[in-house]
């Protein structure tokens, strides 16, 4: 098992494991169209021997009230089903972790309460919220901070790229 950041061959075995793991299109053309946009800040991916995709992460530029606070948000995590049982998911998410902080990134946000993102540290932040456009409630997300930016108090709405409402 290899974990690493997606290269531009990578793209056709995420498109299948998106397709696979959400029964449908959406979460791949989203994808896509962060990608196209320019939107995807990091892309990491769990591959096999033969370098079959069977993990992914993306990682998206979020704003709090408009302001770019260098913060990210983690949608979507897929992971294949012959390999939930292995902890893939947090493995990956721990690796993208490192990797965003590295590249100086403060906070990776995440819309999905997943056993895994707890495991991992990340928390309920009580202040911050994005309307959801599906159904337009507020949400609560989970926050990581990351040595580059303790968070503090911060509060409000965030946004999400375009891609996240179309």
């Amino acid at each position: 098992m290899l974990i690493r950041t997606e290269i531009g061959i990578d793209a056709p075995g995420i498109d299948r494991l998106l397709k696979n793991c959400f029964g449908s299109e959406q979460e791949a053309e989203r994808v896509r169209q962060l990608r196209e946009q320019g939107l995807l800040t990091l892309g990491m991916v769990a591959t096999d021997d033969e370098g079959q995709i069977l993990g992914y992460a993306a990682f998206s530029p979020v704003t709090l009230a408009g302001e770019d606070k260098g913060w990210v948000v983690l949608s979507p995590l897929a992971i294949d089903a012959a390999c939930r049982s292995q902890a893939l998911d947090e493995q990956l998410v721990r690796e993208a972790l490192d990797t965003l902080n590295e590249f100086g990134y403060g906070a990776v946000l995440a819309r999905e309460s997943l056993a895994c993102l707890t495991q991992v540290g990340f928390r309920p932040s009580e202040k911050l919220h994005y309307q959801s456009p599906a159904d337009n409630r507020q949400q609560t997300l989970l926050i990581y901070p990351l040595a580059n930016d303790p968070v503090g108090d911060e509060a409000g709405e965030l946004q999400l790229s375009t891609p996240f409402y179309g």
